[in-house]
Formats: structure tokens, C-alpha cells, sequence
């Protein structure tokens, strides 16, 4: 399919051709919604907490005689059945307990195949330069409505483009996030994916391209990090 490519005035200045074939061929929804709940319950926390009977905190006496009182015997007050106590089956929650996992493969083609709907319904503005002379949120803003793309938006932009990184960090509606680091969760969670063509080819032929034997025998990327190890 070709895929126009746009300045940042939203004229159109030439075509990209990606092959559908390499995103999957045709949208599998199960796959990516398989991805999409595994991306959002690894987002989770797991921060709940309850104090029980020995984490609350108080005096450990015991608060009335054992007999001559009339009632039952007790021993202090932090009991599950009194205010203020613990609780008898407390939480204790931990991120593990939400984490879900899928094989590195699987978790590609649902990324790739995400990408793949998103081109069929032509949600992705592809851009030959995506760069601001200065920081200044008016001029992102007026960039997106130039594009088309006032709606929630995902921008793939590097770590190094600092003016635009600067300009869009304020906008409710915008999320920024490495080319490399695309996910279907993101792009699914945006109308539009504003993504420059150098990076949605660097994305397109980089690690996240392989879902063959050969990303686990021979994966892209290896020779790169170890050399920077050095």
C-alpha cells in the first residue's frame, strides 16, 4: 500500500510504499487484543495494601481483666471485630499478581498488525521532517490541526528532538514515545499516529520487524548493545 507523506504544512510530498504482507496481511483482532490486555495489566501496580491485626498501630496491652467484666475476654484492641483493628484477610498485593506475558514473536506481529489497521483506516500521518526551530507549544499545536491530527495523538519522536519533545509535553491530548517503543497498546489508545518516515522505516526493518525464527537465532540489535557494553 502506499502511504502519503506529508510536511509538517500538511501538503502532501510523496509516497511511501509499505507492504501489508510484513504487518500481517490482514487485521487479526484477537491477537491484538490478546497484546492490548497483556500491555494494560503489566501498567498495573499492584500497590494495594490493608493493614492487618499485627500492622496496625497501637498498644499490644490488654485492655480489661480477664474475668469480673462481665463480657467476653479480650486481649488488646487491634482484633479484626473491633474499630480500628486489622483486617482479618488483609491485602497484600503485588505487581506480579497482575503481570501477564506473551512470546516475544507474538507480541511483535500484534504490534505490527495494530500498525496495519491503523494504515488501513488512514490514521497515520507520515511526515518527511518532524522538527521546531524553538520550543513553543502554539506551533505544535497549529502543526497538528495543519496535519489533520487535533485529536488524540501518538507522535513517535527520539529522545534528541528536544524542541519538540518541549512543545507537545503539555498537551492533554498528546502522548510522545520513542519510534522503537510503539506499541499496540499506544496506538490503539490514540485517533493518530504522527510518525516521521526515516523512523517508521528504521521501525519497519529494526528488531520489532522480526516474527520469524530468526528474532530469537540471529536478533537485530544484539551486535549494537554489545558493542556500546564495551
Amino acid at each position: 500500500m502506499d502511504v502519503p507523506v506529508l510536511n509538517m504544512k500538511g501538503v502532501e510530498v510523496g509516497k511511501l510504499a509499505v507492504d501489508a504482507e510484513t504487518l500481517g496481511g490482514e487485521v487479526n483482532a484477537s491477537l491484538i487484543k490478546q497484546a492490548y490486555v497483556m500491555y494494560h495489566a503489566n501498567l498495573r501496580r499492584g500497590t494495594s495494601r490493608t493493614l492487618n491485626r499485627e500492622n496496625v498501630e497501637g498498644s499490644t496491652k490488654k485492655f480489661l481483666k480477664q474475668k469480673g467484666s462481665g463480657g467476653a475476654r479480650h486481649g488488646d484492641r487491634k482484633v479484626p471485630h473491633f474499630r480500628g483493628g486489622g483486617h482479618a484477610h488483609h491485602k497484600q498485593r503485588d505487581p506480579s499478581d497482575y503481570r501477564k506475558d506473551m512470546p516475544k514473536k507474538m507480541r511483535r506481529k500484534a504490534n505490527l498488525n495494530a500498525l496495519l489497521a491503523k494504515l488501513i483506516d488512514n490514521e497515520v500521518k507520515v511526515l518527511d521532517t518532524l522538527a521546531l526551530g524553538a520550543p513553543r507549544t502554539k506551533d505544535f499545536v497549529a502543526f497538528l490541526g495543519a496535519i489533520k491530527a487535533e485529536r488524540s495523538a501518538l507522535v513517535a519522536v527520539g529522545l534528541e528532538n528536544d524542541s519538540v519533545r518541549k512543545s507537545a509535553r503539555n498537551l492533554d491530548n498528546v502522548t510522545l514515545v520513542p519510534a522503537h517503543q510503539l506499541t499496540c497498546f499506544d496506538m490503539l489508545n490514540h485517533r493518530y499516529l504522527v510518525i516521521t518516515r526515516a523512523d517508521l522505516e528504521a521501525f519497519l526493518r529494526g528488531p520489532s520487524s522480526q516474527i520469524t525464527k530468526a528474532a530469537k537465532v540471529n536478533p537485530l540489535g544484539r551486535a549494537k548493545a554489545a558493542k556500546e557494553s564495551v
